[in-house]
């Protein structure tokens, strides 16, 4: 089955396992995703991420990061929200880029120097597609 938005499908795949409160979460493995998972596990939003290389397609599992004990347990992700999606592209100069919830939260970009933080766009001077918000 082909998929018209695979970073919307991953990023609902980490919602739903945040919300049933799993360790970790599998999905089809892609480029774009490592990417943002290293970006999220930078950010310390995941504990971390890894590749298992299954067949007929590699698979990426992500490790949720939660806080609190048994019974006050949550996730550090408080939210995820996608901006550009396949029917409407949000691209951003380096002086628009948002701050999310004021800078507590981070806006993730696709730039031409690879997919990186606002903050760090910011700090290079490019701008680019603004492909979700992490909170």
């Amino acid at each position: 089955m082909s998929m018209s938005d695979p970073i919307a499908d991953m990023l609902t795949r980490v919602r739903n396992a945040m919300q049933r409160q799993h360790p970790t979460v599998s999905m089809p493995h892609s480029s774009i995703k490592e990417a943002i998972a290293q970006v999220l596990q930078e950010e310390g939003y995941i504990d971390g991420y890894e590749v298992l290389p299954e067949q007929p397609r590699s698979v990426l599992q992500i490790d949720l990061k939660y806080v609190g004990g048994r019974r006050e347990r949550r996730s550090v992700i408080a939210g995820l929200e996608r901006i550009s999606r396949p029917g409407r592209r949000v691209y951003v100069a380096k002086d628009e880029i948002p701050w999310v919830l004021s800078g507590m939260g981070t806006a993730v970009l696709t730039t031409s120097k690879g997919i990186m933080t606002g903050q760090k766009a910011r700090q290079l001077g490019v701008g680019g597609e603004l492909i979700c918000k992490v909170w």
